[in-house]
């Protein structure tokens, strides 16, 4: 049974086919980066061994999802022969709202909620609506697609931990509530996590850094999510590629009354224009920052000091909140990559006897997965890459099964 999973971003498009019959086998995958700019461009690769980049102007999602499908049928690199062959698609879509907090069957009225929430994850519902009525253009309506959402892993959050300190009418009236994002990659590295410990899930206390573009951290006991940094929207938490994190509220009407902005010009700023982008003035690449860093440019070197300063903080609260820790988890792009990151985040986290061995963390890099705590340490540290896509196609299997 081959399933399609598409996971698409606000300008990008994230995609694989896997035969789940076939000891789900990844027949082809890739991703189209930089929609919607003139220096987009297109990575694919099959299981037969071909692999190419494509450099080419997709306007808009449509044209990817076009793009996407000619690889999959072309003669020459092809992986099926017709589209027939697809039994679903699985859709990772970032919002859910409390409704929604497991995998489901796409109809009318999820299309409907995920539409009405796309004022809470302005960035990447858009995107995960479109790409669900592509796929219903293209297959027919009655098509199985299947919604597996970010925020459904945090739906076990406790209300001190999700309700925020306003007017309790504001979580009632308008859902204002702690729903947490990334909870695909979070549940999938805390279960890899639990079986390199050689323990039960339920037995266990993790700290999850899933880190990249976008970034959060979560804390899991039992396998169970009971905190994490993003909020009510993606935008909050940690420092990120473009998004700010967390921010005193105040800064919010004192900026927009000195410059004269509206809210949503605000919010425009808070999402596309900060983060590490925002402090560096160079770049939201990790890979471009330390370059201008390591040349002494001093922005640079303050953007990565908070980023990792941030990330390091939130790991010393949770420890706290799960009352001791088996595990820390690195993941995601600047997770799995950034050797230097991880040195820093972990160096002030020794007077807690976490150690990390430099030399094991110096070899794992390029998506390889290891064990980078020092003999030591007291506390195991991982580098474990996330596979949100196996976990989409897993569960659109199981709703196929029902």
């Amino acid at each position: 049974m081959k399933i399609l999973v598409i996971n698409a971003g606000s300008s990008s498009l994230k995609f694989q086919l896997l035969d789940m019959a076939d000891n789900e086998s990844v027949l082809a995958k890739g991703i189209c980066e930089k929609i919607g700019f003139e220096n987009g461009f297109v990575k694919f690769q099959n299981y037969k061994g071909y692999e190419k980049q494509f450099l080419v102007h997709l306007k808009n999602h449509d044209e990817a999802f076009s793009f996407m499908k000619n690889l999959f049928l072309d003669k020459k690199y092809g992986v099926i022969k017709r589209l027939g062959e697809i039994a679903a698609v699985g859709h990772r879509v970032v919002q859910g709202g409390e409704e929604f907090n497991k995998p489901t069957l796409i109809d009318k009225h999820l299309i409907n909620v995920v539409k009405k929430l796309i004022p809470i994850a302005p960035l990447h519902n858009p995107a995960n609506l479109y790409m669900i009525l592509a796929c219903q253009s293209c297959f027919g309506e009655k098509f199985p697609q299947v919604a597996v959402f970010d925020t459904a892993f945090h739906s076990t959050l406790p209300p001190k931990a999700y309700i925020y300190p306003l007017p309790y009418e504001f979580y009632k009236k308008y859902g204002v509530r702690k729903y947490g994002y990334h909870g695909i990659s979070h549940y999938y590295v805390s279960n890899e996590c639990a079986k390199l410990l050689n323990k039960d899930i339920k037995d266990t206390k993790i700290i999850t850094c899933h880190l990249g573009n976008g970034a959060s951290i979560s804390a899991t006991k039992g396998g169970k999510s009971v905190d994490t940094t993003m909020g009510f929207t993606p935008a909050d938490g940690i420092i990120m590629g473009t998004r700010s994190g967390s921010l005193d509220p105040g800064i919010i009407t004192f900026v927009c009354e000195k410059n004269n902005i509206s809210m949503h010009e605000f919010s425009r700023i808070v999402n596309k224009n900060s983060g590490l982008l925002g402090v560096s003035g160079v770049s939201n690449d990790a890979r471009e920052i330390l370059k201008e860093a390591s040349l002494g440019n001093k922005r640079a070197i303050l953007a990565q000091d908070i980023f990792c300063y941030q990330v390091m903080k939130n790991i010393a609260s949770y420890i706290a909140v799960l009352g001791g820790c088996d595990a820390i988890v690195f993941t995601g792009g600047i997770g799995e990559n950034r050797v230097e990151y991880r040195n820093n985040i972990c160096a002030p986290l020794s007077f807690m006897g976490i150690n990390i061995d430099k030399s094991l963390n110096k070899l794992t890099v390029d998506g390889k997965k290891a064990e980078i705590s020092a003999k030591d340490s007291s506390v195991k540290i991982f580098v474990i890459p996330t596979d949100e896509e196996i976990v989409i196609a897993r569960e659109t299997l199981a709703i196929l099964k029902k």
